[in-house]
């Protein structure tokens, strides 16, 4: 049986977070990804004339949780949050670990525990369409700051999105996209597809859009947190190439850090 293309919708919430709704057209089933507040998401539902039947919590941190309540009180969204996660997040329904499925409608995600931003981090994989929403993992052209854990641990999560195909696209939680930019090409000035990227966003950037949801294809080719088994990534924080990966990305961890 074909599975219908996922209709999505992206928005600003707060001031850099990205707002998400996914609805399956089949069933009308629509979940939002984290609710960093409650007014955007209202607001986007109301425009495209949504019902919200689940609401997808990647961690735990405020500015993913905090309109939760209202939205739920609002559309009586089912709640699914990372068991680890425990009470800290508010009116969970669902609580899932690594492995679980979650679905929306005729959707199925996968879940993954992607810890090293935080502890209780989880990512959703639908592998069916090829979409993957990654919380505060896996950025466009960066990656989280690593909070409660070795930078190895983000390292191992990271790991995980390599597997997958090209054409994925990966919708994150945050709009840091110039920001990654700008450290990218220091890390590799040398990399002629990362400077079309960075021109990409400053347009972006004047139209009022954003560079979110982007393909892994393009992560490979141009996210220095995906690509320090590199070489040229070694060289740039003063380790000789042959490195391990996991030793060159804590060091561009650090340098990220204070850039």
């Amino acid at each position: 049986m074909t599975v219908a293309r996922p209709e999505i919708r992206t928005f600003l919430c707060r001031s850099d977070n990205i707002g998400v709704l996914l609805r399956d057209p089949a069933t009308g089933a629509c979940a939002a990804i984290d609710v960093p507040e409650a007014g955007p998401v209202l607001a986007a539902l109301d425009e495209a004339g949504w019902t919200l039947t689940d609401i997808l919590v990647t961690h735990r941190h405020a500015d993913h949780i905090d309109g939760i309540a209202e939205v739920k009180r609002r559309t009586g969204a089912r709640v699914t949050a990372p068991a680890k996660a425990g009470a800290t997040i508010p009116e969970v329904d669902v609580a899932v670990s690594e492995g679980d499925v979650v679905r929306v409608g005729g959707l199925s995600a996968e879940v993954w525990e992607t810890p090293g931003h935080c502890a209780d981090h989880v990512t959703y994989w639908f592998a069916a369409p090829r979409l993957v929403f990654a919380g505060d993992t896996l950025f466009t052209l960066g990656c989280g700051r690593v909070m409660e854990a070795e930078p190895e641990v983000l390292w191992r999560s990271l790991t995980r999105f390599g597997q997958l195909p090209d054409d994925t696209l990966v919708y994150s939680g945050h709009d840091y996209v110039l920001s990654n930019a700008r450290f990218a090409l220091a890390a590799e000035p040398d990399n002629a597809r990362l400077a079309a990227r960075m021109a990409e966003a400053e347009r972006a950037k004047t139209e009022g859009r954003f560079l979110v949801p982007t393909t892994l294809g393009d992560e490979r080719a141009t996210n220095p947190f995906l690509r320090a088994g590199e070489p040229a990534l070694a060289r740039s924080v003063d380790l000789p190439p042959g490195t391990d990966a996991g030793r060159v990305f804590t060091a561009l961890r650090a340098w990220k850090n204070k850039f």
